[in-house]
């Protein structure tokens, strides 16, 4: 029992994600062009750091269109659960790209602060042009790729939002070391010139905890980490549906923008099929109210209910092993209980094929009813062979003679009514209605038929089968 979103929706949230991931590439190729020239040109390291960082944004942004790509396909055999995890594994390549540069960053600023007698940076119009160049557009993406994050779910996208949205801090950043060279030079303060190389340490200290906390997210995802105030609620939400006895277990996992729940329930064994499949119904409306658009799979499994008694527990038991249940009584001697009754098996098994059928329900009402101390079977056969038999009618006079004969013996008011006699090979088949008292209670009523069908095979030693229906006397 499970559920998926539609098709169309589907395509339609895959085409937006490859749209705004490839305008993410275009603006990283125009950023990161710009920045290498007027790095080159002024001299700036903060800017060559820049422009660093963005060309490692351009190979993320364009592992972000490949992963968009590829998570949109559907599931199949190698991937039965989609391809969603590609997104994931996205954003911690997207990781390891980002720390690899701040490596290089970090080493070029302490040459130049401690190494280097003397750095040339050439704080320019086109220095400043091309760091406000590049926080307009950062700005632009960060935006734009964070809508399109939270409304698909997309992990690989909000990497790539979250690259943008370090871009605008770390420019802003050089953009301050530029202004400090600047003074340095009106002001004639030596000391700023090195504002340029704080600058890029600044941008490098910012990507690197940018970096822990999304590659931290990615492998979490990759790993199926999920937070346990989600699960809790999952299971809070399941347990409320009317019908649920009790939830047993609850699973999560996602992969890419997919949320995929499992829950297993514990529901009331005498539970009809139909209510059953009703109540994993309302546990997956429910579960998406906390998980909107949730592939949601419920497993239901039977367990006693608070209310049901001992007869039913045993007949449920037997039911699973294909058996029907009679005959049954329970003895209670002294706190032990034992436990009688016939089972009905298939009549076209042999005995062994029985007895192991036999076996394994008193295995595992040994385990529902773990107080017994000892239980006893009785076959009997019950099958569709013996359920088409040829037969011809027969005479009623002497059947009819010989309940005249109990009723006279007899003080209950008993009024047998179409009687239908029929010859079945060598044996004859009776059955009739009779009418008593509607107050009669059950078990009189049966132990008057048992006394009645005892009288007629007394009298008729040819009988077979006989079928008395005993109905109330004010109607059927």
């Amino acid at each position: 029992m499970g559920s998926q979103q539609p098709v169309s929706s589907q395509l339609q949230a895959d085409r937006e994600k490859r749209l705004v991931a490839l305008s993410s590439v275009l603006a990283a190729v125009l950023l990161t062009s710009l920045k290498l020239v007027t790095g080159l040109a002024t001299g700036s390291l903060g800017i060559l750091a820049e422009a660093a960082h963005s060309g490692l944004d351009l190979a993320a942004a364009a592992m972000t269109l490949w992963a968009v790509r590829v998570s949109g396909r559907p599931a199949d055999p190698d991937h039965t659960y989609g391809h969603g995890k590609f997104e994931n594994l996205s954003a911690l390549g997207e990781t390891l790209l980002l720390l690899v540069t701040c490596v290089w960053i970090i080493y070029e600023s302490i040459h130049r602060l401690f190494f280097m007698d003397e750095v040339v940076v050439e704080a320019n119009v086109w220095a400043f042009a091309v760091v406000v160049i590049s926080i307009v557009v950062d700005f632009t993406r960060s935006r734009a790729l964070s809508r399109a994050a939270k409304k698909h779910h997309s992990q690989a996208l909000e990497a790539d939002a979250l690259h943008f949205s370090t871009d605008i801090w770390s420019s802003a950043v050089v953009f301050v070391g530029l202004v400090g060279v600047l003074a340095g030079e009106k002001l004639r303060a030596p000391w700023l010139v090195h504002a340029d190389s704080v600058a890029a340490l600044g941008v490098a200290l910012i990507v690197v905890w940018v970096s822990f906390q999304l590659g931290k997210k990615s492998i979490d995802d990759l790993l199926d980490s999920v937070p346990r105030h989600l699960q809790e609620e999952v299971a809070s939400v399941a347990a409320q549906v009317p019908g649920v006895e009790d939830v047993k277990q609850v699973r999560l996992r996602r992969s890419g923008a997919e949320v995929f729940a499992d829950v297993t329930l514990a529901v009331d064994q005498a539970t009809s099929f139909e209510k059953t499949h009703d109540i994993a119904d309302r546990t997956e409306d429910a579960v998406r109210s906390v998980l909107p658009k949730a592939d949601v799979v419920v497993h239901v499994e039977p367990v006693a209910g608070a209310s049901e008694d001992l007869l039913t527990t045993i007949r449920l038991v037997a039911s699973r092993h294909g058996l029907g249940a009679h005959g049954v009584r329970v003895y209670d001697e002294s706190g032990h209980r034992s436990l009688e009754l016939h089972l009905e098996v298939n009549e076209a098994l042999t005995l062994e094929e029985a007895h192991r059928q036999a076996t394994g329900f008193e295995e595992e009402i040994r385990g529902a009813i773990p107080d017994l101390a000892r239980v006893i079977t009785h076959l009997e056969p019950a099958g569709s062979a013996s359920s088409l038999v040829r037969a011809e009618t027969a005479g009623a006079a002497e059947i009819e003679r010989a309940i005249r004969e109990f009723l006279d013996e007899s003080t209950v008011a008993l009024k047998p009514h179409e009687i239908r006699v029929q010859r079945t090979g060598e044996e004859l088949a009776v059955s009739f209605h009779c009418t008593l008292d509607a107050e009669t209670a059950v078990t009189a009523a049966h132990e008057l038929t048992e006394q009645l069908e005892k009288h007629l095979r007394a009298r008729v030693p040819e009988l077979g089968r006989v079928v008395i229906h005993v109905e109330p006397a004010t109607g059927v």
